[in-house]
């Protein structure tokens, strides 16, 4: 799997009700902090942000704004 670049727009792929996320909820990757793993920031329509925390790539479905190469 490909890294996910610093300030890439995220969702996350499923419930975190401890953190109070839910499936989709949209966030930015703020930093990398290893291998596959990332700082994401979830913020509000104002710019306040609710959530700051460390997930895998494997909880993440990164958005894409611009067409991209075919996919097979």
């Amino acid at each position: 799997m490909p890294e996910i670049e610093l300030l890439s727009v995220v969702a996350v792929l499923e419930d975190m009700p401890e953190e109070g996320l839910r499936r989709g909820q949209v966030g930015t990757i703020v930093e990398i902090l290893a291998p596959g793993v990332y700082e994401v920031e979830f913020s509000d329509d104002a710019g306040r942000t609710y959530a700051s925390l460390a997930l895998r790539a494997e909880r993440l479905l990164q958005l894409r704004y611009e067409r991209g190469n075919r996919v097979a």
